[in-house]
């Protein structure tokens, strides 16, 4: 599947970016760039495709890498949890349509906005086509939120509790974890085209696993299985439900966080043939496989155990699932299945995440020892170790600082609220762009009332989870049930900081301006560097 082919000319017209006008060149100051100029970022698109492997996915590795990123840890661990904050199987499906609904939304503003910039980076391209002053903000304020919080901790988490059926040390856990991620990280920055077979090989193994639940589950709604009464969850559906929006809020974040991955391919768009059109493709094929799959697999669990069993199963209600159907010899098989599902998750979220580093990295965004070795494809040529290396650091933290038991809930929720915050603005970008910049080519429009669900969407998603909860705690005891908002409110605030610190503070403080210019790695990937100018 490998096309080390540059990146067609016709393809940049498609995304609207070479249209008379439109490129903009580094300059000095914000004054320089051109009112109609579209282009985000200081790289071209051409300059931006450069470098790495070239363009080699097509439109079934793209569809696999939104299916690999979305079924991993979510549709086996957080039903349990989901049901937990709204006290009903009625109100627990209900969530997982709508997640499905917004999911769906999102995706089409997320490919409004792609094959108007097919390159890879998602939100950072996307936030820097609309937010341009200051220069540089929305790019420090992405990347803070992306390095800290882009990592595959959850996903190691639930794969060794699950592998270790919760009785191991917490240490001998948290040593599998690592061995998880560093063997990750290994695998895409040495062996890259072994990391992309592994991972559709393991999508595909995930679609399958979940068929399997879905048929079983058909099988036990006719009452052919020991289940005395499978109906019996679906017979006044909603009783117990809450009645609180702060439940119902931090439940759609989880539900979200299991759709999560519709715009995987969004941040690899370098690595993708005619990314407009395999965009416009494999992101509804993806989303809509693992849509089905996971309202059929709900129902499924709902028909094999009771909402108090259910309840009582923490993350691997999948486990518990195959316990009452098939007994304890096949509850331990799928122990191993998810946790092999998890692994898969991991190796796709990191060759995402990874992406967006470098782009980071090319962009020019300051970081420890200078960015042009994170925005190179050191040592191969092919694949970017460096940016595996930033996204390794901080999932290593996290699987070594906190408890496991308390670490997953609450890394699902501080993962979801930042992420909201983005969202916001993201749909309030496409606005903007569809007034201000009307003429730019767009191969694909939004439908206006997805959008604007969307974002009454996102606005309530940033509220609710500062309302009470209904059993006083949320879901994260002994944590407050707020916190996890505001250390996601407090990371995008030490962006800021960060970026007011580079290029406001320090320039005053010490007499010289930031210059940028473009340099070209040995790999050829170009990046954007500043030097320091002393001022007279």
């Amino acid at each position: 599947m490998a096309d080390n082919a540059q990146a067609p000319q016709n393809e940049a017209k498609a995304g609207g970016l070479r249209e008379k006008g439109d490129d903009i060149s580094v300059r000095g100051s914000d004054s320089d760039l051109s009112k109609d100029a579209v282009n985000p970022g200081e790289l071209t698109f051409d300059e931006d495709a450069a470098g790495g492997m070239g363009r080699h996915l097509g439109v079934f590795s793209c569809t696999m890498l939104i299916v690999g990123r979305i079924i991993g840890t979510g549709i086996f661990s957080t039903p349990s949890s989901i049901l937990s904050s709204v006290g009903s199987v009625g109100a627990s499906l209900m969530l997982w349509v709508l997640g499905f609904v917004l999911s769906f939304c999102g995706l089409f503003v997320w490919l409004e906005y792609g094959t108007m910039f097919p390159r890879s980076g998602g939100e950072k391209v996307y936030l820097e086509a609309v937010y341009k002053k200051p220069r540089f903000l929305a790019t420090v304020i992405f990347a803070m939120n992306a390095i800290l919080l882009g990592f595959t901790a959850s996903g190691c988490i639930v794969s060794i509790l699950v592998s270790a059926g919760h009785a191991a040390d917490r240490w001998v856990v948290r040593g599998i974890a690592l061995g998880v991620i560093f063997f990750v990280t290994i695998l895409h920055g040495l062996t890259p085209r072994l990391g992309i077979a592994l991972m559709n090989a393991l999508s595909v193994f995930k679609i399958v696993i979940l068929l399997f639940v879905v048929i079983t589950g058909w099988v036990v709604l006719s009452g052919k299985t020991h289940i005395k009464d499978p109906h019996a969850n679906f017979h006044n559906a909603f009783a117990g439900s809450s009645h609180s929006s702060n439940d119902y809020a931090t439940a759609t974040f989880k539900v979200l966080n299991a759709y999560a991955g519709w715009s995987n391919v969004n941040y690899v768009l370098n690595d993708v043939k005619n990314p407009v059109r395999t965009l416009k493709i494999a992101g509804p094929l993806g989303l809509g496989i693992c849509a089905v799959l996971y309202l059929l697999a709900n129902v499924a669990y709902f028909a094999a155990a009771t909402k108090q069993e259910i309840r009582k199963s923490g993350v691997t209600v999948a486990s518990l699932f195959f316990g009452k159907v098939f007994g304890t010899k096949a509850q331990k098989a799928l122990s191993a299945i998810v946790a092999l599902s998890a692994l898969g998750n991991v190796i796709t979220v990191t060759y995402a995440a990874s992406r967006v580093n470098q782009e980071l990295a090319k962009e020019g965004v300051p970081l420890p020892f200078g960015n042009r070795f994170w925005a190179s494809n050191w040592p191969t040529g092919k694949s970017p170790l460096p940016g595996l290396i930033v996204h390794l650091i901080p999932s290593v933290i996290v699987i070594i600082a906190p408890p496991p038991a308390v670490a997953y809930p609450f890394i699902l929720d501080v993962e979801g609220y930042p992420q909201q915050i983005i969202n916001l603005f993201i749909i309030m970008g496409l606005f903007w762009l569809r007034w201000k910049k009307p003429h730019v080519n767009r191969p694909f429009n939004v439908w206006l009332p997805f959008a604007i669900f969307f974002l009454a969407a996102s606005v309530f998603l940033l509220v609710a989870p500062f309302l009470h909860p209904a059993n006083k705690v949320g879901d994260t005891p002994p944590l407050p049930y707020y916190l996890y908002c505001l250390v996601g409110i407090a990371i995008m605030i030490v962006g800021i900081i960060y970026w007011a610190v580079w290029r406001i503070i320090l320039p005053k403080v010490f007499g010289y301006e930031l210059v940028p210019r473009k340099d070209v790695l040995e790999d050829g990937t170009v990046v954007n560097v500043f030097s320091r100018r002393k001022l007279e």
